[in-house]
């Protein structure tokens, strides 16, 4: 190969792994991280110190609007996180409508036409904790009909 078809592949080798990189996530708990994410969720309440996981992340539309699932790095153990969760969520005008605490906790919000789902799990050898922030619309369709028991010929 000549030396410079050689250079133009290894550059061209270079070019194309960079393009493939990830960035390191944007620290979201005051909303001020500059990350596109971390603009569309700003009116929600995260723990300090939070990092978006943005490559496990999906967020549709923004403000108080916003629907999706949002991936967070949690400096808190796992207690704490249920407990800010628990806590401030409610400040906010969310409804706790379930919870439940274990290994992985999960806490189920309403507030107005949406509803918020937040799981924790532990973070991992580092410590910390690991919470998936799932925001959707809340359905206006009528409950299903209740089933009604199949009726059965009668034999004489």
């Amino acid at each position: 190969m000549k030396p410079v078809a050689f250079k133009s592949l290894l550059l061209s080798t270079f070019i194309l792994l960079a393009g493939c990189a990830t960035t390191s996530g944007n620290t979201a708990g005051n909303g001020s991280g500059g990350g596109t994410m971390n603009d569309l969720i700003v009116n929600s309440q995260l723990p300090a110190g939070a990092k978006i996981n943005h490559s496990q992340s999906l967020i549709m539309g923004s403000g108080e609007n916003w629907v999706g699932r949002v991936v967070l790095e949690l400096d808190q153990n796992p207690n704490a996180a249920y407990n800010f969760f628990l806590e401030q969520y409610p400040q906010q005008g969310w409804t706790l409508v379930s919870a439940v605490r274990g290994k992985t906790s999960l806490l189920v919000f309403t507030k107005a036409d949406r509803s918020a789902t937040v799981e924790l799990n532990e973070g991992g050898v580092m410590g910390g904790s690991q919470a998936t922030l799932t925001v959707t619309p809340k359905s206006t369709l009528p409950p299903p009909p209740a089933p009604t028991p199949a009726t059965q010929p009668v034999r004489r």
